[in-house]
């Protein structure tokens, strides 16, 4: 006999399934893009300069930078059914794709970003900016969420750090996810 799935339970499937989107895409609009949209942004025009895009191939970086965010974003939301924002993050440890690699890529991401749209309008004060926000990136791993993830996922997350660098992508220890 066919069974048949429960219009309910489909429709509180489909509905967890939009909120999570919104939820990353809220997340998106307001955190990443004010560090990688609206400040440089502002650095670039306060003082009343039109800035024309001057290096081109500093695009290049930039669309890494987009890809491996929405990669990680992804990631967050199919296998660790949260967002990379601390009050809504995953349920799930998620040690796969650019994480078996490296443990912070969502932060390079954003950093390939700033970089490459300080290069593509040849902007000092960007780069500048660019890295205040590694060392504000830094200090926020540091000393908020390496403890957090280790009060959350306990000894899965202290094996992930002895063989996951922080900054520094290295190919995986092995061929099996982490965690």
């Amino acid at each position: 006999m066919r069974s048949h799935r429960s219009p309910a339970g489909w429709t509180r499937k489909y509905a967890c399934w939009v909120s999570l989107a919104l939820r990353n895409l809220l997340f998106t609009i307001v955190v990443p893009a004010a560090g990688a949209v609206y400040a440089p942004w502002w650095i670039l025009t306060h003082s009343g300069a039109d800035p024309q895009p001057v290096a081109w191939s500093a695009l290049i970086l930039v669309a890494l930078g987009l890809v491996l965010y929405a990669w990680c974003l992804w990631l967050f939301a199919t296998v660790g059914g949260g967002t990379p924002g601390p009050w809504d993050a995953p349920q799930r440890f998620v040690a796969v794709g650019p994480y078996r690699w490296v443990r912070n890529p969502i932060y390079i991401a954003a950093g390939l970003v700033v970089v490459g749209e300080a290069w593509l309008f040849l902007s000092l004060p960007l780069f500048a900016y660019a890295g205040a926000l590694a060392v504000g990136c830094h200090l926020f791993v540091v000393w908020y969420e390496e403890p957090a993830l280790h009060s959350l996922f306990g000894d899965a997350y202290d094996e992930y750090r002895r063989k996951v660098s922080r900054w520094i992508p290295r190919p995986p220890v092995n061929s099996r996810s982490i965690g």
